[in-house]
């Protein structure tokens, strides 16, 4: 496996950087828009809804690439070219 070179290690830490302060800002802006504070078990119920679109985001996606590398969805192609038929 290949290591991290010092280039990537810098541009990973700006890009954690960026995602913490992101959350910060819109945990700020949150709080600051509306009259209705969200209590621990909103930020809980809100978290794990996040968490699991992902995953469900993220799990459709690699079944549609494994479907798509099998060969399973050549016949539903409407532009593929086909062979004729050999006699």
């Amino acid at each position: 496996m290949k290591r991290l070179g010092f280039g990537q290690l810098i541009l990973l830490a700006v890009l954690i950087v960026i995602l913490i302060v992101t959350a910060v800002w819109a945990v700020s802006v949150w709080n600051a828009t509306g009259d209705a504070v969200m209590g621990t078990h909103g930020w809980i119920a809100l978290g794990l809804g996040t968490f699991f679109s992902l995953l469900i985001g993220c799990g459709l996606m690699a079944l549609m690439f494994f479907s798509s590398r099998s060969g399973h969805d050549d016949v539903a192609d409407p532009f593929r070219k086909r062979e004729p038929p050999s006699e």
